[in-house]
């Protein structure tokens, strides 16, 4: 079962259910789902589908960034609680000591240096195919290639 169908499943249960949060968070990753096919042209396989949902839970994190500052605690539980519907159906993350390692090892195979933190990057992020956040990599990166 791809993620989409496993998403519409959800969004029936969801229904049934009358969980209102998860029926309008679902709806939205669907919605979000039919921009990227109509942009693209072309279905969406799951590797699509989990970029179209790691794009959304980035901008959710910075909108519940942006109402934890302006004190608005209604709007930042309601956010919180759809970032954690959508990353129920994003793989599993690697940790950071994960990330680290994968880091050493392209730093080494490149001999990379501090002015090459950019091309380490994208080698890191091509590596680990989206099982990493791109801050945390950056974070990793930098600080191993300055110490």
């Amino acid at each position: 079962m791809t993620i989409q169908q496993r998403i519409e499943e959800d969004l029936k249960i969801a229904m049934k259910a009358r969980d209102e949060l998860r029926l309008a968070t679902l709806r939205l990753v669907r919605s979000a789902f039919k921009n990227k096919q109509i942009e693209t042209g072309k279905d969406l396989s799951d590797q699509d589908a989990v970029a179209v949902m790691r794009t959304m839970l980035k901008q959710y994190k910075d909108a519940l960034n942006d109402f934890t500052v302006a004190g608005r605690t209604d709007l930042a539980e309601r956010q919180t609680k759809e970032i954690e519907v959508i990353e129920g159906y994003l793989p599993q993350q690697m940790s950071e000591a994960q990330v680290e390692e994968t880091c050493k090892i392209v730093i080494g195979e490149m001999n990379a240096t501090v002015s090459d933190a950019g091309k380490v990057m994208g080698a890191v992020m091509k590596r680990l195919a989206g099982q990493a956040d791109g801050a945390l990599v950056k974070q990793v990166v930098e600080r191993l290639l300055k110490g």
